[in-house]
């Protein structure tokens, strides 16, 4: 249950919001509709904006400066997601100012645009998927990593809980915590990707990886969609690329020049030979055109590998593809302080310059007595020690929360659950049906 307690914050224009004894202090223009979930990140309800009449997501982060390395997660993506400007992307609305000083700040208040479920709940649900939903949510994906691409950025942990729906199949992209900027002579850590939607190239200790790790994922992302189980449900990352060997086929040695580890060659060529087969055999169910893009998207060298733009432009999705329609960026995306280990008063630092960047105003109002005012433009760069590993272990990563999610609750098969605002797998089912056709004519006008 949900009750309301103004007490402590009385001499503003905040409310108390108790949510499963979560307290939510925010503008007294939110009222709760229904809680949404939790996750590691923190805790999500929907709420509706009284001055607009806009339903939103509220995400509460508690104590979200306890930890240095998450609150820089954080900080990254809502610095993304503030620069991102993109109709498959998730928007951030707003991010609620402290109601105390500066200096006492314990949690972050974001406000996103709210979905009603996410592809991995449609997917285990008994919700039926035609040719034309498959269709339509792989090119909104694609399209959001087009423009996400452009601005020298990859998602790094693409997979169905991470793809947010309405009813009427607008998708958008979530939980950028984990992107980063594509940077030249910079080592990336393998630990990104949930497991199963790992390209090779991670597992195979590739430090240069770029793009072509999201393209893969997208394809394990279509395999599921048209088999409605994963591709590679490997047990850990010896057993993921065994799974993938077996399935796709021994690569060639050209397909084994991009792995410089003499290790993990001499794997690769100690495992079972494996005959290749072609993609309409492994996918007898889907069209000709699916099953092409299919073996393009999951081509173990990503040398080899589609790239987005070619991939929009397949003939699979060509009753949806409009080049005018599928913007790029305007801007590469720069995060300076990505190599950097911060103390956590600089991480709150940065993540007030962000929360002022909304409110302008409570710039006058919140003042460090050590540091001076805050401003969001300040140039000062941040003072840093070393750059060090994140002290995570790879399966930490592989079960993290994504940080603006709205319905992930499992991990497991479960189905959509059913609200007042989530359509039963009938009402989804007429509504995409509806809207998905008409879905090119209607975005063009």
């Amino acid at each position: 249950m949900a009750e309301f307690n103004a007490g402590e914050a009385a001499h503003q224009d905040v409310h108390t919001i108790r949510v499963s004894n979560v307290a939510f202090v925010v503008p007294r223009k939110y009222s709760l509709i229904r809680p949404i979930g939790q996750g590691a990140y923190g805790v999500v309800i929907s709420a509706t904006d009284g001055s607009t009449g806009r339903k939103v997501a509220i995400k509460k982060i508690h104590n979200v400066f306890r930890d240095a390395v998450d609150a820089k997660r954080i900080l990254r993506e809502i610095t993304l997601l503030r620069k991102f400007n993109h109709e498959n992307i998730i928007r951030i609305l707003d991010l609620l100012p402290p109601t105390d000083s500066v200096e006492k700040w314990e949690d972050l208040y974001i406000v996103t645009e709210l979905m009603e479920t996410d592809l991995h709940r449609i997917i285990y649900s008994k919700q039926a998927l035609s040719l034309d939903h498959v269709q339509y949510f792989v090119y909104q994906i694609l399209r959001a990593l087009k423009y996400m691409h452009s601005a020298d950025v990859v998602h790094r942990d693409l997979k169905p809980s991470n793809i947010l729906l309405n009813a009427n199949c607008d998708l958008k992209i979530c939980d950028l915590g984990l992107a980063r900027g594509i940077e030249l002579n910079t080592e990336l850590t393998e630990y990104v990707v949930t497991r199963w939607y790992r390209a090779p190239e991670i597992m195979l200790a590739c430090q240069d990886y770029s793009r072509e790790i999201d393209v893969w994922s997208v394809g394990c992302i279509l395999s599921e969609l048209l088999e409605r189980q994963p591709v590679f449900p490997g047990e850990d990352y010896i057993d993921q690329l065994r799974r993938i060997v077996a399935r796709l086929g021994s690569p060639t040695e050209e397909e084994l020049e991009f792995v410089i580890a003499s290790k993990a060659r001499k794997f690769l060529r100690g495992l079972p030979p494996a005959p290749r087969r072609p993609f309409t055999e492994l996918y007898p169910s889907a069209s000709p055109s699916a099953a092409d893009l299919l073996q393009k998207l999951l081509t173990f060298s990503p040398r080899h590998r589609v790239e987005v733009e070619t991939a929009l432009e397949h003939p699979f999705l060509d009753s949806l593809h409009d080049e005018e329609d599928e913007p790029s960026a305007d801007f590469a995306f720069d995060f300076p302080i990505e190599g950097e280990t911060l103390s956590r008063d600089k991480v709150r630092e940065l993540i007030w310059n962000e929360v002022a960047r909304y409110h302008p105003d409570e710039v006058h109002k919140h003042r460090s007595a050590k540091r001076g005012r805050l401003s969001p433009n300040s140039q000062e760069r941040p003072h840093s020690r070393p750059a060090t590993k994140d002290p995570r272990s790879a399966e930490d990563d592989e079960d993290e929360r994504g940080l603006l999610a709205h319905e992930h609750l499992s991990t497991g098969p479960a189905p959509p659950r059913r609200s007042e605002h989530t359509p039963d797998p009938e009402s989804l089912t007429a509504t995409a049906d509806k809207m998905v056709s008409p879905i090119r004519s209607s975005r063009s006008t």
